[in-house]
């Protein structure tokens, strides 16, 4: 009986956030549909944190395909506006901050990780990485790839 409730709630909390994903997606404002997919994005790490300590590789890899996913969502909502980063820069230096922090977190899971876990999270890694670095540029030099 424990098991099947542990089991549902495991499902709901996994429903929840995926739901988050839906709604960032569905999100007309392309600046808030950003916002809401960088906070996806760090609800996904703390999951795939979760995941990992309980001992579910799965688990642990789809949330972070989901926390790529989303911060992908995030920065193309931001370039579909159309906007120029220097003369409107408030979503994207909030996009550049969520990223920079969450490459931290992401840093700091990697050192809680085995050796030989580390590479399920380089790749995300990488791309928050160069999502971050082309934000950055985008508010210095004023333009976006």
């Amino acid at each position: 009986m424990r098991l099947i409730l542990v089991l549902t709630l495991l499902a709901g909390a996994a429903g929840t956030i995926h739901a988050s994903l839906d709604e960032a997606r569905a999100e007309p404002n392309l600046e808030k549909r950003s916002n809401l997919a960088l906070a996806n994005a760090v609800a996904a790490l703390k999951e795939a944190r979760e995941a990992y300590r309980g001992g579910d590789s799965q688990m642990t890899m789809d949330k972070i395909s989901e926390l790529e996913e989303s911060v992908e969502l995030g920065y193309d909502s931001l370039v579909k506006t159309g906007k120029d980063p220097r003369k409107s820069p408030k979503w994207f230096k909030r996009a550049e901050i969520s990223t920079r922090d969450l490459l931290r977190s992401m840093e700091s899971f990697g050192h809680d990780m085995s050796f030989t876990d580390r590479p399920m999270l380089d790749k995300a890694r990488e791309r928050v990485q160069q999502i971050h670095d082309e934000l950055l540029t985008g508010l210095m030099e004023g333009k976006h790839k």
